[in-house]
């Protein structure tokens, strides 16, 4: 089966510096894939070629078989890739309603008119909505974004993402800064995702990979050095190593 997204070979040196070092990578349709990493493993290096924000110093990105190696950003969004971001991107003076109605029209073509398309399309409307109700945003539709707790303003970044109706969906870190206490309504979300979405999560939060994936792959000094279930990777004594400094065995 093609899979969803697939690196080949990808490469990507800064002057002297090898940032991602020759990653043969395979995302299957509707997985559960999380990509884990001590610091200065590469991870936002390859995030940024797969969304095209950096271009590789060689190799290929394919999506759905589909070579977008070359292509820019807003064409891979158009072609059904999306992302999150580390740190939100999101306009603080404006509402989720908003925010999900720009969104939503813009991939209808009308995001100039956004807000008079908006208000008179009832398809539009009852799509925010329900986008609203599945990240559970449907008590703070009208609330200035910047008054929302973090943890609603991250699963607003997811919803903006998925109302580009992707097929892979990449999420940076999206529990970073989330405090405890909102973290679980974040992960039942992040779990009820439908399965027409691939989904490719970048996160330090073990808990969180470790709930969400159904399989890990290790990115250590810009190269993929293992990949497997979640309990093959927990039980990997060269993992433990990589995160803890423990040492391993011959």
């Amino acid at each position: 089966m093609t899979p969803a997204l697939e690196t080949i070979g990808l490469q990507k040196r800064f002057g002297g510096l090898t940032a991602t070092d020759n990653v043969s990578f395979r995302l299957e349709k509707g997985a559960r894939h999380a990509l884990i990493g001590p610091n200065g493993a590469g991870k936002t290096t390859f995030i940024n070629l797969l969304t095209g924000v950096i271009p590789p110093t060689s190799g290929r990105i394919l999506l759905e078989g589909a070579d977008i190696t070359r292509l820019c950003p807003e064409l891979r969004v158009q072609r059904g890739l999306a992302r999150t971001f580390q740190i939100n991107q999101l306009f603080p003076a404006m509402t989720p309603l908003e925010t999900l109605g720009l969104a939503v029209s813009e991939r209808k073509g009308s995001g100039r008119d956004w807000w008079r398309v908006f208000g008179s399309d009832r398809e539009i409307v009852d799509e925010v909505v329900g986008i609203a109700q599945r990240f559970r945003l449907a008590d703070v539709l009208d609330e200035r974004t910047s008054n929302l707790p973090y943890g609603k303003q991250r699963l607003l970044e997811i919803a903006v993402a998925f109302a580009c109706e992707p097929r892979v969906l990449l999420l940076d870190e999206p529990a970073a800064g989330v405090p405890e206490a909102e973290r679980h309504e974040l992960l039942a979300t992040v779990a009820a995702l439908p399965r027409d979405v691939s989904v490719l999560l970048i996160e330090h939060d073990m808990d969180l990979v470790f709930s969400f994936a159904e399989r890990i792959s290790v990115l250590v000094n810009g190269g993929l050095f293992t990949e497997g279930t979640v309990d093959e990777i927990a039980a990997d004594p060269r993992v433990r190593a990589v995160y803890l400094g423990e040492s391993v065995d011959e």
